[in-house]
């Protein structure tokens, strides 16, 4: 069922150009005075290896309380932090015009009142709607097959109205305001919405009447913004957090009831394991699952009947993991058991779901990876990948036959939707490519048409026609073969005088896709190659893409995209010295790293939230992502081998006198995921250890977490501080 609550990191992407003789050639001035960390030496020992961090100080011992209050921030490191974002802002004072152009360009490929494609449940159709000047927009809904044209104001119901309760909460002091999950009940007469209020992501669950407006009960505090009705429409389920800020518990509560208290339902006692609660694709079960980033578990509750204890549809086991989709009596399983490394589907019945019961169905196919799958009343659709690429297929559950949704161009991103109902022969998915802009379509799965239900309008214009995508294939240092995709200027000429955004994450088995991007053409339209490094440690290529680039197989994610970037230089996109390279948080660390192995390769970096101290971050179990990422970069609190081959690539470890090109870093004072004292700590490093006149540029949100700024105009904001960086340094500020 469809959730609004996005977990993921957004890419921002950026580049800037060449960097050869920064002593001739460099933007910046000089005169600035730098802010200077103080070093504070501590010594730490573990497992007989001994490192020396000058800069741990940087880490407020309250923490945690920080993260609830950014006002308890330790005054010294305030004050370093302003110190670094001033020296940031004077850097950058004369790219104010520039960032204020920038903006207005990339606000004019928005659409100003803009709105979702209606989601069909019941009596009702719900959707999404901007007003023009809207940062956070209305959720409403509209009587199903009243509501003709495109114009529904006249029967829509407004269910929340985001803004006028962001200026509420910014009124009562809340500088940051960011929208979470928001959920009607069954019989469509309450809702539920979670909001963030510091960037910490422990958000606020509120349930009104969505006929009055009036709240039902008391705000739930300290959770992770995951929630769930039950069919009971009265029973609402939600995931709290712990002390660390970790998805560990989940509880109920009957919201109508004004003397009903909060009731445990499960509690993860691993905190390698976090848990999360959604409802099956029938909507006959609520489901908590626990995971870590190679097992998972998962515990049922039947919708009718919150009040049952949960029970366990199989118990976790190592580097096993699997979801359930039911349908009818039975439950279709998504798994990669017995050695299925690019999944299986497997089928059992609902009355016996232990593994020994599950039997095959879609057998495994090494190199085609199965992503997903949704189950409807007539029919199943999986999302998979191959080579990079997705594609939808479609089986009809009564004969089993299959057909696969066709695309024609070369690169492109593909999504399912999902929906509200189950009884349907019509699917929705989501389809873009670098040139093409997000469409949105209906798929009937029995008559195979196909309907354009929206395009995303660019009111600035957009000339598909203007732009070239390509995909191709460059070598990698041990042979292998590693997808890219490009896109330029129509016509480009491939001299190698072109600059180079090289954009790449490679962690988590997290693939980015080759999807529309507005903000970059901003960018594109000054000549620059816009290419995305499919390396390992993402799954472009199958699971087994994601295993080549983890633990002992780490540095080959960073190999890639360096050979990526030498191999753009031999086809002539770019040239050596004029390539940027992009990272966002584990991106960050992929860019860090390849700026200690290959510094000469890039002209600059930008590193969002960069997950740049490794080893510290790894070796203090009480961070919230520590535990459950053990099993992605290993724990170097038991494992020598896990510790010597994280040193041996962790940005902040690897800092060495050389050159440096100009850098921007940016973090958030309340981010869980990336805490605010990486970036800090890494800046400080690199600036004490350049040699050469490039700055060294550290910008904190201090009101903000790992996203960043919330609002759809907001963010655009930061997105035009980095590209006005990425200019003035190509010296291309005159646009």
């Amino acid at each position: 069922m469809p959730t609004y609550l996005s977990r993921v990191y957004p890419l921002i992407l950026t580049l800037i150009e060449s960097f050869n003789d920064m002593s001739a050639t460099n933007p910046f001035s000089t005169s600035f005075s730098a802010p200077k960390a103080e070093k504070r030496p501590v010594t730490h020992t573990q497992l007989t290896r001994t490192r020396t961090d000058d800069y741990g100080w940087l880490k407020d011992e309250n923490w945690k309380k920080v993260m609830d209050d950014p006002s308890v921030l330790n005054a010294e490191i305030r004050a370093y932090l302003d110190a670094e974002n001033t020296y940031c802002a004077q850097h950058m004072q004369d790219t104010k015009s520039l960032q204020d152009v920038l903006f207005a360009q990339m606000k004019g490929r928005i659409k100003d009142d803009d709105s979702t494609v209606p989601d069909a449940d019941g009596p009702y159709e719900y959707a999404q709607r901007y007003r023009a000047g809207d940062q956070h927009g209305l959720y409403f809904r509209t009587p199903r097959h009243k509501a003709k044209s495109h114009d529904t104001t006249d029967v829509e119901e407004i269910l929340l109205d985001g803004d006028a309760l962001s200026a509420r909460m910014k009124a009562d002091g809340h500088p940051y305001f960011d929208i979470g999950g928001v959920q009607h009940s069954d019989n469509h007469n309450y809702l539920a919405y979670s909001v963030d209020l510091n960037g910490a992501e422990r958000y606020l669950i509120n349930i009104i009447d969505i006929k009055t407006q009036a709240e039902i009960c008391p705000p739930l505090e300290n959770t992770s913004g995951d929630f769930e009705w039950a069919q009971d429409e009265r029973t609402l389920f939600w995931v709290e957090r712990d002390e660390n800020n970790r998805p560990c518990k989940v509880y109920r509560k009957n919201v109508l009831d004004k003397n009903a208290k909060a009731i445990l339902v499960y509690t993860e006692t691993d905190p390698g394991f976090f848990i999360s609660v959604s409802r099956s694709d029938t909507g006959n079960y609520v489901e908590i699952v626990c995971n870590d980033h190679t097992s998972s578990e998962t515990w049922l509750i039947p919708a009718d009947t919150p009040e049952h204890a949960p029970v366990c549809a199989s118990p976790r086991r190592p580097l096993q993991e699997y979801t359930l989709h039911d349908h009818k009596d039975n439950f279709y399983v998504l798994t990669n058991a017995d050695d299925a490394t690019d999944f299986k589907v497997m089928k059992v019945k609902q009355s016996l779901t232990d593994i020994q019961h599950w039997q095959d169905y879609i057998a495994h196919s090494a190199g085609t990876l199965i992503l997903g799958i949704e189950t409807y009343q007539s029919h199943m659709v999986r999302l998979e990948r191959v080579n990079a690429l997705p594609r939808i297929v479609i089986r009809d559950l009564s004969n089993n036959e299959e057909h696969i949704i066709d695309f024609a161009e070369e690169a492109y991103a593909l999504g399912l939707m999902g929906g509200y109902e189950f009884d349907t022969d019509w699917v929705r998915f989501a389809y873009s490519s670098p040139t093409t802009p997000g469409q949105v379509f209906d798929y009937n799965m029995h008559t195979r048409e196909r309907i354009l239900r929206k395009t995303n309008e660019i009111p600035s214009g957009h000339i598909p026609d203007d732009y070239q995508t390509k995909r191709i294939e460059i070598t990698a240092r041990d042979g292998e073969e590693i997808p890219v995709t490009l896109i330029m200027k129509s016509g480009l000429k491939l001299d190698s005088s072109a600059p180079c955004l090289l954009y790449g994450y490679g962690s988590y088995g997290i693939t980015i896709p080759a999807g529309f991007r507005t903000n970059i053409l901003s960018l594109i339209d000054q000549g620059f190659v816009y290419a995305i490094a499919h390396i390992r440690g993402g799954m472009a290529k199958g699971y087994d893409w994601y295993t080549k680039g983890k633990l002992e197989t780490k540095q080959a994610t960073f190999d890639d995209f360096i050979d990526v970037g030498y191999g753009l230089c031999k086809l002539g996109y770019t040239s050596e010295g004029n390539i940027i390279a992009h990272g966002g948080s584990a991106g960050g660390l992929l860019v860090g790293a390849a700026l200690n192995q290959a510094p000469q390769l890039f002209a600059g970096v930008i590193a969002a939230v960069p997950f740049v101290d490794v080893l510290n971050t790894m070796s203090d179990e009480s961070l919230p992502l520590t535990p459950p990422e053990w099993p992605e970069w290993g724990n170097p609190l038991i494992s020598e081998k896990d510790y010597d081959q994280i040193l041996a690539y962790s940005p902040y470890d690897n800092v060495e006198a050389r050159n440096y090109p100009p850098i921007l870093i940016t973090a958030g004072l309340t981010d869980p995921r990336v805490t605010y004292w990486e970036p800090a700590k890494w800046a400080a490093k690199l600036r004490d250890h350049q040699l050469a006149d490039a700055p060294i540029l550290l910008r904190t949100n201090m009101d903000a977490g790992h996203q960043g700024e919330a609002g759809r105009y907001d963010s655009l904001k930061e997105i035009a501080f980095e590209y006005a960086f990425a200019l003035k340094v190509t010296g291309k500020m005159d646009i």
